[in-house]
């Protein structure tokens, strides 16, 4: 495995890793996250806006 092929994995790690701590911190501040957060963690954000509260 090259040294590009690792660091571009290790990048896609942080960016997959911030997504979900972007798109968590915003349900738990009570608002939508950006539709590039769910699509990054393989979520469709129209239907990730469907998703009622408890």
């Amino acid at each position: 495995m090259s040294n590009r092929k690792i660091f571009s994995a290790i990048g896609d790690l942080f960016t997959t890793f911030g997504s979900a701590v972007a798109a968590s911190r915003a349900v738990e501040a009570g608002r939508k996250p950006r539709a590039d957060d769910p699509r990054k963690l393989g979520m469709d954000p129209a239907v990730f806006n469907r998703i009622g509260r408890f």
